[in-house]
C-alpha cells in the first residue's frame, strides 16, 4: 500500500479508536478495595503485619491509635482481611476508582483505644464449694438471731 493513500485514509476516514466502559468487568471472586470499620477495630495491628505490600500504617499512642491504607500500594491479596478477628476489615467487590496522584485515595483514621471487656474468672471446685456455703451460713436480716 502506498504511504500517501494510507496517510489519507488515517486522515479522513473518521475515528477508528472503540471507547473503553467506564468500569471493566470483574471475575465473582474479584478482592477490591479494602474498607475499614473503626468501630469494630482493637487495635491488635495484625493487619499491618499480615500486609506484605505496606499498604496498612498503625501507629500506637496512649489512649489512641493511628490506621491508614494506601490503595495504590494495595495488591489486593485479602491477606488484612483474613487476620482480621475483630472483622474490622472487608473487601468491596468492585473495582477500586481511578486516580492520577499518588495518595489520593489513602484513607486515615485515628481511632480512640477501647478499654478490654473483663472476663469473668471460674473460681476452682473447691473455692467455689467454701463460697457457696459461706453465703448459705449468713444470717438473713430480720430473722431470729
Amino acid at each position: 500500500m502506498n504511504i500517501l493513500t494510507m496517510l489519507w485514509k488515517n486522515l479522513w476516514g473518521g475515528s477508528r479508536t472503540m471507547r473503553f466502559p467506564a468500569r471493566p468487568n470483574v471475575s465473582a471472586r474479584f478482592r477490591g478495595l479494602v474498607r475499614f470499620d473503626p468501630e469494630l477495630c482493637t487495635g491488635c495491628a495484625i493487619c499491618k503485619f499480615r500486609c506484605t505490600s505496606r499498604a496498612i500504617t498503625y501507629k500506637a499512642g496512649k489512649g489512641e491509635f493511628y490506621w491508614s491504607y494506601d490503595p495504590g500500594q494495595c495488591t489486593f491479596c485479602g491477606r488484612c482481611v483474613e487476620g482480621c478477628k475483630a472483622h474490622a476489615l472487608s473487601q468491596d467487590s468492585d473495582t477500586p476508582p481511578v486516580y492520577t496522584t499518588l495518595g489520593e485515595l489513602k484513607n486515615s483514621y485515628t481511632v480512640a483505644r477501647k478499654a478490654p471487656v473483663p472476663r469473668a474468672v471460674p473460681l476452682p471446685a473447691p473455692a467455689a464449694q467454701a463460697a457457696a456455703s459461706a453465703e448459705a451460713a449468713k444470717p438473713v436480716a430480720g430473722g431470729p438471731q
